[in-house]
C-alpha cells in the first residue's frame, strides 16, 4: 500500500492507496480555516499549520485504512508546484517515513495528481484523453497519452479559481470565492450583465481572465452601494457564467482538434456545479465521454497524489535524501 502526502497549499492531506493507484483506502483532508480573515492563502500561516497537523492527519489516514506504517510499502509526496514552505513540510515528512523503513519514495507533480484523480473516479479510464486542470493556481489544457501529459494551452494571466476568488472579494463575498459566487448566483440572471469571455474568438487553446475582473470592477463603480447589493445575484451569475464559458469552450475545442473521445476535468474549479452541468450537456450532444471526479477529489487531496504514484518514477532508498521541493 502507498502512503501519499499532499501539502502544496492550504490543505493538509494524507491517504492510503492501493498499488495500482485506482482505489483509495483512506483520504484525509484538513482544510485550513485560518486564511479566511485575509481573503486569501498566507504562505507562512499555511506552512506552520501543516507542521502542527500533518502527523495527526497521517495517523488518521493509516487508521481509516486499517493499517499502520508496517503495512506501507511505498511513500508518495507532492514535490511541485506549490508554496515552497508548505511543500517542504510534506517532503520532509515523506523522507523521514520512507527512510526509517528503507522504502522507496515517489515524487509527484501536483498537476499530474489532479489528472490522476480521474482514475479513482473511473478505474477503467485509460489514455488517450484531453484534460482540463482548473484550480486556484493553475488553468491549463493537456493532451494525455501513454507517454505522459503534453501542454495544449494555459492561462495568460490569472487562473480560473483565482479569478473567482478576486471576483468574490470585489463583490464583498467570502473566501474561497468559487462556492461563494455560486451561492450568490443561485437566483441571478446571467444575461442581465454582459461580461467578456477572454480569448473567446482567438484560434488557440489559451485562457485569460484579467479582462473579466476589470469588467466587474467597472460595473461595481457604476453602481452605488444599494445598487450593488441589489444587483449582487445577477453580477455573480454573469461573472460565473463567463468563467464557465471560457473553460468549457476551450476544452471542447481541444477535444475536437485532437479527435479525442474522452475529456477529463480536474482541479478545485471542477467542483463548480454550473461547469459540471454545462459540460454534461455539451459532451452529451457531442457523444464525448466526460469524467469529472466527485468534489472531494477535485480540491487538493492526497488520494490523487497516490493515484499518480504508479505513473511516476520511484526513487530508491536512500537516493531521495537529496530530493527537494520546487515552487514551479
Amino acid at each position: 500500500m502507498i502512503l501519499a502526502i499532499e501539502t502544496s497549499c492550504d490543505d493538509t492531506c494524507a491517504a492510503v492507496i492501493r498499488p495500482d493507484g485506482r482505489k483509495a483506502l483512506s483520504n484525509v483532508v484538513h482544510t485550513q480555516t485560518e486564511h479566511a480573515r485575509y481573503g486569501g492563502v498566507v504562505p507562512e500561516v499555511a506552512s506552520r499549520a501543516h507542521l502542527e497537523r500533518l502527523d495527526g492527519v497521517i495517523e488518521k489516514a493509516l487508521a481509516d485504512a486499517g493499517t499502520d506504517l508496517e503495512g506501507i510499502t511505498g511513500v508518495a509526496v507532492t514535490v511541485r508546484p506549490g508554496l515552497i514552505g508548505a511543500l517542504l513540510v510534506g517532503v520532509a515528512a515523506a523522507k523521514g517515513i520512507a527512510y526509517a523503513r528503507r522504502l522507496p519514495l515517489v515524487p509527484v507533480n501536483h498537476l499530474e495528481g489532479h489528472v490522476a484523480a480521474a482514475y479513482l473516479a473511473q478505474p477503467d479510464l485509460e489514455p488517450p484523453f484531453v484534460a482540463l486542470i482548473a484550480s486556484g493556481g493553475h488553468t491549463a489544457l493537456y493532451s494525455v497519452n501513454g507517454e505522459g501529459m503534453s501542454l495544449l494551452g494555459e492561462t495568460l494571466d490569472d487562473a480560473a479559481g483565482e479569478a473567482l476568488d478576486k471576483g468574490a472579494r470585489m463583490l464583498g463575498l467570502g473566501f474561497p470565492g468559487g462556492p461563494e459566487i455560486s451561492r450568490a448566483a443561485a437566483n441571478g440572471d446571467p444575461a442581465r450583465h454582459e461580461f467578456p469571455v477572454g480569448l473567446r474568438d482567438k484560434n488557440n487553446l489559451d485562457f485569460s481572465f484579467s479582462g473579466l475582473k476589470t469588467s466587474l470592477l467597472y460595473k461595481l463603480k457604476a453602481l452605488d452601494e444599494d445598487g450593488a447589493r441589489e444587483e449582487l445575484p445577477h453580477l455573480a451569475a454573469g461573472y460565473e457564467h463567463a468563467v464557465v464559458e471560457a473553460l468549457s469552450r476551450k476544452l471542447l475545442r481541444a477535444a475536437e482538434a485532437g479527435d479525442a473521445q474522452t475529456v477529463v476535468v480536474a482541479g478545485g474549479v471542477a467542483a463548480n456545479g454550473l461547469l459540471r452541468r454545462t459540460l454534461e450537456e455539451e459532451c452529451g450532444r457531442r457523444g464525448l465521454r466526460l469524467v469529472i471526479p466527485p468534489p472531494g477529489l477535485c480540491t487538493d487531496n492526497a488520494a490523487m497524489i497516490g493515484a499518480a504514484a504508479p505513473l511516476s518514477r520511484a526513487v530508491p532508498f536512500p537516493e531521495y535524501l537529496t530530493l527537494n521541493a520546487r515552487s514551479v
